[in-house]
């Protein structure tokens, strides 16, 4: 690496200021390639010197190890979070130039043998037994980690090892560009007004004012009740359009764009695909491993494929014949309303809707203006203080941004004591910022030599936006999915662990992060919690009791079918992870097909090729892990369970099992085993009865 910087230099480039938070405005492409060669040196020279100077201790190891981490987690997460909400051309090239750099000392430092010899003598050691059950986790996890990362490989294996781990994070990356790249690029143009009847109102907005926004020369001729309007991929105008468009002929178009997104022409991510599992498959067998899933499995709660698929296949038994029920009364719903043929995937969508409209007596579109943005944040922070006793302040003022619509936000305990903080990006940018939602570590909690960094999260969404005159109004899976998140954050600010390997979310088994995003999901559901956080955006009129009925009787509308799907996606994403071989004559879109074959009650439409979009496993952390969604989903509603049984009416009970909730559930964080965990919370393991019974499938 070339030294680029001098002293004075140094000083000015944002990602080399190791203290407090990233200076997120200053930040340009310009500076990642330097800093990352900056920082890389100076880790460098301080894990020279520890393996020169090895005591096997965790005081002679854990606080350099630490040091070398801050570094990156001031110099290269800013990088990697802007990657996904301010992506740019500049930005992409600067990060793919670094990232070669930062996975070679990534796997500089996992396969350090001074190192890995040392925490193996600690482990056998004296000194093991009188270390706290966090750090002797972190231990196992760093041991682990090693042996995952190839120690033990020489020579020539070594060397595969590490040019598949280089090739592997350069091709994750290009997955997700091909991914956000292929959203932005298609548009449909609805001109006619015949078109967009039966539109609700909000999606006419979010699609006139982005038409305004892409074709601003014909703004003045535009308008949210004539049109034109642009519907896109991205899910606030995707979802309602494809619940609400009547024409069936556009609702085939878009949802065919939709599943054939990246998968041809220059965004094509076919080959990535097969590319990225024959590699982790090599991978695999050369640690030893049959295949990747026994390499993910290690790691996890399940612990092997037979304990995934026994879930796999009581879920499966318990949602089969219940979705075809669900799927036979849309079929006949169409019917009676005058279409003609077989039921198609782009008619479900929109004749489930009118499905439920009918069954329930409302349109979703009713529930959005009682549910603005700011209302439903302020009734979130309310039930975390009613849960777990802490307050969530507004300090715009104390950190810099990207994006105008960010916000800062602290937390304090019941002494008002700043205990973390967050930043919240809410709502869709498609021309920068990539779909879904998902929370991300800015800083971990960690003590050291200068005292104690409070925990700092990232939590983003892309809710829809504020259009014209109209504030932001969600709909109501949008209020989830900002509940599930925070649940991500809570136990990423609210833990209780000292060592930044177990603090918060980090060291937790991957199938078990899930638990506390469920959990809080529940919440949207519960009467108190759900009428506080609503008021007309024009009356001040909180959600009628009528309505809440409704939509409290609608939970579990098509639950088998949303079952079905999750299923699905896990049993795929194990088998491509198993037993698929990438050399041979079957094709991915062939184990797709095979497996929705006995997963799903519609058989796979011809052009579907969403793996070809599917990030959770191709450039994402859910490779053979995407079952974890639901292994979570077990756990959180056991856990929810506990509330209900001591009674949501009871103020007092609801309080103490909230405390105890963050006690051990978001407090412990990786310092524990998620099931000693959960049975410090519950007191027993976990059952599937309570999932089951909520979804109405008991």
């Amino acid at each position: 690496m070339n030294d680029s910087l001098g002293e004075a230099a140094a000083t000015d480039n944002p990602l080399l200021l190791h203290k407090g938070l990233p200076p997120f405005d200053r930040i340009r492409p310009e500076h990642i390639v330097p800093a990352v060669e900056h920082n890389l040196r100076e880790c460098e020279v301080r894990l020279t010197q520890l393996e020169a100077n090895l005591k096997p201790t965790w005081h002679a190891i854990f606080p350099i190890l630490d040091e070398i981490g801050e570094r990156f987690e001031h110099g290269w997460s800013p990088v990697s979070h802007l990657f996904s909400v301010k992506n740019s051309q500049e930005l992409r090239e600067a990060y793919e130039a670094a990232l070669p750099q930062v996975v070679e000392f990534g796997l500089r430092m996992s396969q350090s043998e001074p190192i890995y010899h040392a925490l193996k003598s600690i482990q056998q050691g004296p000194e093991w037994k009188n270390l706290a059950e966090a750090q002797r986790r972190i231990i196992e996890h760093r041991i682990r980690s090693a042996e995952l990362a190839g120690i033990a490989l020489t020579g020539e294996k070594r060397e595969r090892f590490n040019e598949i781990a280089q090739r592997l994070s350069m091709l994750n990356t290009e997955f997700s560009n091909r991914v956000l790249d292929a959203t932005k690029a298609y548009e449909l143009i609805v001109r006619d007004l015949a078109d967009a009847e039966g539109w609700p109102q909000s999606l006419k907005q979010i699609a006139a004012q982005s038409f305004q926004k892409k074709y601003p020369d014909e703004t003045a001729a535009s308008s949210v009740n004539d049109g034109p309007w642009r519907i896109t991929l991205e899910a606030p105008s995707f979802v309602p359009f494809m619940q609400h468009c009547r024409n069936r002929a556009l609702r085939r178009e878009v949802y065919e764009a939709f599943i054939s997104r990246a998968s041809q022409g220059e965004f094509d991510n076919s080959a990535a695909c097969v590319e990225i599992l024959r590699l982790r498959r090599e991978q695999a067998r050369l640690l030893g491993f049959e295949h990747h899933a026994a390499v993910s499995l290690s790691e996890k709660m399940a612990g092997t494929v037979a304990a995934v698929q026994q879930m796999f296949d009581e879920l499966l038994d318990a949602s089969w014949d219940p979705a075809n029920a669900e799927l036979q009364e849309v079929h006949e719903l169409a019917l009676a309303g005058g279409q003609l043929g077989p039921l198609a995937h782009w008619d479900v969508p929109f004749w489930s809707e009118r499905l439920r409209e009918m069954t329930f007596g409302f349109r979703e579109d009713e529930l959005r203006p009682y549910f603005p943005h700011e209302r439903v944040l302020a009734g979130l922070f309310g039930v975390v203080n009613r849960l777990f006793g802490v307050s969530v302040v507004a300090a715009d003022d104390a950190a810099p941004k990207w994006n105008d619509d960010v916000r800062f936000f602290q937390i304090q305990d019941e002494a008002g004591q700043v205990i973390a903080g967050f930043y919240y990006d809410p709502f869709s940018r498609p021309e920068d910022k990539r779909g879904g939602a998902w929370m991300g570590d800015c800083l971990s909690r960690r003590i050291t030599a200068k005292g104690l960094t409070y925990p700092v999260a990232h939590l983003v969404c892309n809710a829809t936006p504020a259009a014209g005159d109209v504030p932001s109004l969600m709909s109501f899976r949008e209020v989830e999915t900002l509940f599930h998140e925070f649940g991500h954050g809570l136990q990423h600010m609210l833990t209780k662990v000292d060592y930044v390997d177990a603090s918060g979310i980090n060291g937790v088994e991957w199938d078990a992060v899930e638990l506390p995003s469920q959990f809080m999901e529940n919440w949207c559901y519960d009467r108190p919690t759900l009428l506080g956080m609503t008021a007309h955006y024009e009356t001040g009129e909180p959600l009628p009791e009528e309505l809440f009925d409704k939509l409290h009787a609608a939970r579990n509308f098509q639950a088998a079918s949303m079952m079905l799907r999750q299923i699905a996606f896990g049993m795929v994403d194990m088998e491509l992870h198993t037993t698929f071989d990438p050399n041979g004559s079957e094709s991915i879109l062939d184990v797709q097909r095979r497996i929705l074959a006995k997963s799903s009650v519609l058989p796979m439409h011809p052009g579907n090729r969403t793996l070809c979009s599917f990030q959770h496993i191709f450039a994402g952390g859910y490779a053979a892990g995407y079952y974890s969604y639901k292994w979570a989903e077990v756990l959180s509603a056991d856990a929810f369970a506990a509330f209900v049984e001591a009674g949501l009416d009871d103020d007092v009970a609801v309080r103490r099992i909230g405390r105890k909730f963050r006690d051990t559930v978001l407090a412990l964080g990786g310092g524990r085993h998620p099931m000693d965990v959960f049975r410090d919370f519950r007191g027993r393991d976990p059952s599937p009865d309570a999932l089951l019974k909520q979804c109405g499938l008991a």
